[in-house]
C-alpha cells in the first residue's frame, strides 16, 4: 500500500486537496454554511425543482403510503408500483419503447457496459467523457479506445481500423465540466457508416434541452433509432435522485437479466419515484423554467465577457471560467465566498492540468438580480 499520509500531504501542496463543505440549511438558491448565508451557483438543480412544493408533497405522501425504503432489490420484492409507473412515463417522455431505473447514473453506465460488452467488442469514448462513462468502458472486457474531444474524424479512423464484432460509441451529450455539446448528428452518421451502436449520457440535457425538455434527442431532432441506448439522470434538472436507461424491449430485458449494478442493489425508495413522477409533470407543464434559464445564461455570458473573463463555448447552464492554475481558481472561489457567493473551484484530475476553473451553474430558481450579484462579485474578485 502507498504511503497515505505522504500522498495527502503532496495533494495539499499541489492545491488539489478536496474538502467537503457541510450545508446546514437550504433556502431556495441560498444555503447556510457555518451560519453564513451564501448565494449558491454550484448546484445542478437546473430547473429549480428540488424544493418544488408538488415534488415535496409527492415525496411525503409516497413515504406515508410505501414507507421510507424499498426493502429489497427490484428482482426480489423491491419493485413497487411507483417504480413501474415512472419507468413507463420516462420511456414515453423521451420516445423509447421502455426504460429501466438505476440507483445512480454511475451505476447505469457501468451496468450498460457490463451487460453489453464482452472481449469481442470495442468501445469508443470522447476524452472528456464523464468519469462514469470512462470507468464503464475501462471496467468492461472490451477493447477501450479514446478519441480527441468531439473529433469525429479521429473516431471514424478508429472505427475503420476496428476488427471487433461489436463497436459501441459512448458519449456525453453535454460535457459536465466544459458545458459544450457533443456533435450528435455527426456521431449518428458515423455510427451508421461503421455499423456501430451509439449510446449517449444525457445527464445535463434531460429536462433542460429541447423546447419541451426532452433532452438532446429533441434538441437535435433525433430518434430512438438514431440513438439506440439513452441514459439520463434524475438528480439534476428533475431535482430528485437516480437515473434511467431507455431503449428497445430487448435492450431493457437484457439489462434486467445481465446488468450487475441493477440486479445486485436495493431499489431506490418508491416514495422517491413518486416525487420524480411529480417532477416530470412539472417539466412538461412549466416551460417558463427553460425559457428563464436561457435568459439567465445570456445575461451571465454577456456580463462575463464584458469583464474579460475567460469563458468556454457553452450555451448550457454550465458556465466554466478558466483560471489555469489550481491555486488561482481556489483563490477566486474564496474571494467570492467572502462576498456571500458560492462557486466551487474545479481542479485536476477532474479537469486537465492547466485548466482549473470556477464552474458556474445556473438554475431557473435564480433571478436576473442573482446573476448580476454574481457578476459584481466576480468583478471584485478579479
Amino acid at each position: 500500500m502507498k504511503d497515505l499520509a505522504a500522498a495527502l500531504t503532496h495533494r495539499r501542496a499541489q492545491h488539489l486537496y478536496r474538502a467537503r463543505t457541510t450545508v446546514d440549511a437550504v433556502d431556495g438558491v441560498h444555503v447556510i454554511v457555518n451560519g453564513v448565508r451564501l448565494l449558491n451557483f454550484c448546484s445542478n438543480d437546473y430547473l429549480g425543482l428540488a424544493r418544488h412544493p408538488d415534488v415535496v408533497t409527492a415525496l411525503q405522501q409516497g413515504a406515508a403510503r410505501y414507507g421510507v425504503g424499498s426493502t429489497a432489490a427490484h428482482l426480489v420484492c423491491g419493485h413497487h408500483a411507483p417504480h413501474h409507473a415512472l419507468e413507463e412515463e420516462l420511456a414515453a417522455f423521451v420516445g423509447y419503447p421502455r426504460a429501466l431505473l438505476f440507483s445512480t447514473g454511475y451505476m447505469a453506465n457501468l451496468g450498460i457496459a457490463s451487460a453489453l460488452l464482452d472481449r469481442h467488442a470495442a468501445v469508443f469514448e470522447d476524452r472528456l467523457n464523464h468519469a462514469s462513462l470512462l470507468d464503464a468502458g475501462l471496467s468492461s472486457d472490451a477493447q477501450f479506445k479514446r478519441y480527441a474531444h468531439n473529433d469525429v474524424a479521429q473516431l471514424r479512423t478508429l472505427l475503420s481500423a476496428s476488427t471487433s464484432a461489436q463497436n459501441l460509441i459512448m458519449t456525453d451529450s453535454i460535457f459536465s465540466m466544459d458545458g459544450d455539446l457533443a456533435p450528435l448528428p455527426a456521431l449518428v452518421e458515423c455510427a451508421r457508416e461503421h455499423n456501430a451502436q451509439l449510446m449517449i449520457d444525457d445527464a445535463h440535457g434531460f429536462g433542460v434541452s429541447g423546447a419541451q425538455g426532452r433532452g438532446a434527442l429533441e434538441q437535435f431532432a433525433l430518434s430512438s433509432t438514431d440513438v439506440p441506448i439513452y441514459m439520463a439522470t434524475l438528480g439534476k434538472a428533475l431535482g430528485c435522485f437516480g437515473a434511467f436507461v431507455a431503449g428497445s424491449e430487448e435492450l431493457i430485458e437484457t439489462l434486467i437479466q445481465e446488468s450487475r449494478p441493477y440486479i445486485y442493489t436495493t431499489a431506490t425508495p418508491p416514495a422517491l419515484a413518486e416525487a420524480t413522477r411529480a417532477s416530470l409533470r412539472v417539466v412538461q407543464t412549466e416551460s417558463w423554467r427553460r425559457e428563464h434559464l436561457r435568459e439567465l445564461i445570456s445575461t451571465f455570458r454577456g456580463g462575463a465577457q464584458q469583464l474579460g473573463l475567460r469563458l468556454l463555448d457553452s450555451a448550457t447552464p454550465i458556465q466554466p471560467i478558466i483560471f489555469g492554475e489550481a491555486a488561482d481558481a481556489l483563490a477566486a472561489s474564496e474571494k467570492l465566498r467572502a462576498q456571500g457567493v458560492w462557486v466551487s473551484a474545479i481542479r485536476p484530475p477532474t479537469v486537465p492540468a492547466g485548466s482549473a476553473r470556477l464552474r458556474v451553474t445556473l438554475s431557473a430558481a435564480h433571478s436576473i438580480e442573482h446573476v448580476e450579484r454574481l457578476l459584481c462579485a466576480l468583478e471584485n474578485a478579479a
